[in-house]
């Protein structure tokens, strides 16, 4: 097992990387679990993973509330259900909510956390590779709203994350491609040695070689660690996070969060984002060839589908990164390096990258 923190002075936290660590919870989690707990999953993973964490708390657990899988039902319905049932619980102040699943069960989970009696401690656990590398670490927490992506949420930092590497044996393929999206955000955003490490080894990724994988976990939560500390609300550098993402959540929305994955919207908006830096004369053409080659590697898809520009201005206009009514797109230097602008985004500009085949 290895240990990484988020330096966030008292309320820093500890990420517990390593396999078989779901039945040794309570020990490793010892300082953490000061109270009773109660579990938020979704059927899909209970079925794997519930049982095991129920047997490592033992009579610490005062409920569980299992929310319908997928990215469709991480809504003000969902939360309110989820409400109920920590209500209904008995769970006081004191208590703890542990997140046991992918990024939806998280940022869900995590949402209640921030707002039950103004807010209580957190644990995640997650289950997918994309919440392993980043959803579960950084404090964001939010349900999504018909008009966008986590428009409604809170920041909320959990008190511990633990990473079983062994949840991902049950994971899909399609899941699987979807977290390596994220993972190849940090090599395309502050680690070009570790993008053409990615490069080199997306094969053993795909094949789900552990050693492979948690070295890949070990690098992105190491990154993310470094922006959360620096920039925990998102004011400054922590937004270059969000590379592809803007361009990626009008994905989401406009396919109803049904029919593209986040980090398969994720993977296109970098593409798009690299085509349009490469056009706009920011980066060689050939970092964007290499971004995309990447992508198509992993078998993630490289362009958007068909959605009318009127949808993309309209949300374009509700991107968390909009300040003094621009859009701010984080756009590629080069391999390892992103800036922020607002400047020369022509939308003829835009529609050319979007609309790359």
């Amino acid at each position: 097992m290895e240990t990484l923190n988020v330096q966030l002075g008292a309320r820093s936290y500890p990420i517990f990387v390593g396999a078989a660590l779901l039945n040794q919870a309570n020990f490793i989690l010892s300082e953490q679990l000061t109270g009773k707990v109660f579990i938020v999953s979704n059927p899909t993973v209970a079925e794997h993973y519930l049982a095991p964490l129920l047997a490592t708390l033992g009579d610490r657990v005062v409920g569980t509330y299992l929310m319908p899988d997928g990215e469709v039902h991480k809504s003000l319905a969902t939360y309110t259900e989820a409400m109920d049932a920590v209500l209904a619980s008995g769970l006081h102040r004191d208590g703890i909510i542990v997140a046991l699943g992918g990024g939806v069960v998280g940022d869900l989970a995590g949402f209640v956390a921030a707002t039950y009696q103004r807010g209580i401690a957190l644990i995640q656990i997650p289950t997918t590779l994309l919440s392993q590398v980043d959803s579960s670490v950084g404090g964001k927490t939010a349900v999504n709203h018909p008009q966008g992506k986590n428009l409604i949420g809170a920041f909320h930092q959990p008190s511990a994350v633990l990473i079983d590497t062994d949840t991902l044996a049950t994971l899909p393929d399609r899941e699987l491609r979807a977290g390596i999206a994220e993972v190849i955000k940090y090599g395309a955003i502050i680690d070009a040695d570790f993008f053409t490490w990615l490069e080199h080894n997306m094969s053993a990724l795909l094949a789900r070689d552990p050693a492979a994988l948690q070295y890949a976990i070990q690098v992105s939560c190491q990154s993310k660690a470094r922006f959360v500390a620096a920039d925990e609300r998102e004011q400054g550098q922590r937004a270059l996070l969000n590379f592809g993402h803007t361009f990626g959540h009008v994905i989401e929305a406009a396919t109803g969060y049904s029919e593209w994955l986040h980090g398969e919207g994720v993977a296109a908006g970098m593409v798009i984002a690299s085509y349009l830096a490469s056009v706009m004369g920011w980066c060689e053409a050939s970092e964007y060839r290499r971004l995309r080659a990447l992508v198509e590697a992993a078998g993630l898809p490289a362009t958007a589908p068909d959605i009318p520009w009127e949808q993309w201005q309209q949300r374009f206009s509700r991107d968390k990164k909009v300040k003094a009514g621009q859009v701010r797109f984080i756009l590629p230097r080069r391999i390892g390096q992103v800036e922020m602008t607002t400047s020369d985004v022509s939308d003829e500009l835009l529609k050319t990258a979007i609309a790359l085949k």
